[in-house]
């Protein structure tokens, strides 16, 4: 049996979700997502979380992870993503980090090229700038989120808010690493690192 599991922590709740893949187990093809609320005491109940979807006598078993970088909460979504290093790195497997702004423009499926805004209170707004990209709901990121600095005017184009809604934005997750592992895609956990927009942008 083989698993991927996917992680995504960028807010005040954590997501976490497993999809088994194809194998003569009854599981093959199921998926489970669940959220959980944690706020502050994300890093005493990481581990228990997973496991209540996954114990961690089957992490061996898995085949491909999946975590959201951000932007977010730094210190949340620090800790996942530090997981799932370790975990890609202690088990050889493929690791896919993805933009959890690039997860909510799939949830919400924009059609024309959309910013992405969150606001920061008292050092402005961080906002991305996505767009569909053919067919199959492709999205693409065109700029990557940055951070904007008070009383700074975005470009032109409509704007939406970057809110994460979990644990839909999960399931976004999952499907994109799904997707990575049919395709063959090669994914070394050495990149995958936090987003984390701190210099402002004063002017365009």
């Amino acid at each position: 049996m083989a698993a991927v599991l996917a992680l995504h922590s960028s807010s005040e709740v954590l997501g976490v979700g497993v999809r088994w893949l194809d194998s003569p187990s009854a599981l093959a093809g199921r998926t489970v997502v669940r959220a959980f609320p944690l706020g502050r005491e994300l890093s005493n109940q990481l581990f228990s979380c997973i496991e209540q979807l996954l114990p961690a006598e089957q992490w061996p078993q898995l085949s491909r992870l999946a975590v959201a970088t951000g932007p977010g909460g730094f210190t949340g979504t620090r800790l996942t993503v530090v997981l799932a290093r370790t975990l890609a790195q202690q088990l050889q497997l493929p690791l896919d980090g993805v933009g959890s702004f690039l997860l909510v423009a799939r949830r919400l499926g924009i059609g024309e090229p959309t910013w992405l805004v969150q606001e920061l209170p008292r050092r402005g707004v961080v906002a991305g700038l996505y767009a569909p990209a053919g067919s199959d709901r492709a999205i693409i990121e065109l700029q990557a989120p940055r951070l904007f600095a008070p009383d700074t005017p975005l470009p032109p184009g409509p704007q939406l808010s970057a809110a994460a809604l979990l644990p839909n934005d999960v399931e976004q997750l999952l499907e994109l690493s799904v997707q990575a592992a049919d395709q063959g895609l090669a994914a070394p956990w050495q990149p995958v690192l936090p987003s984390y927009p701190t210099s402002p942008v004063a002017g365009l």
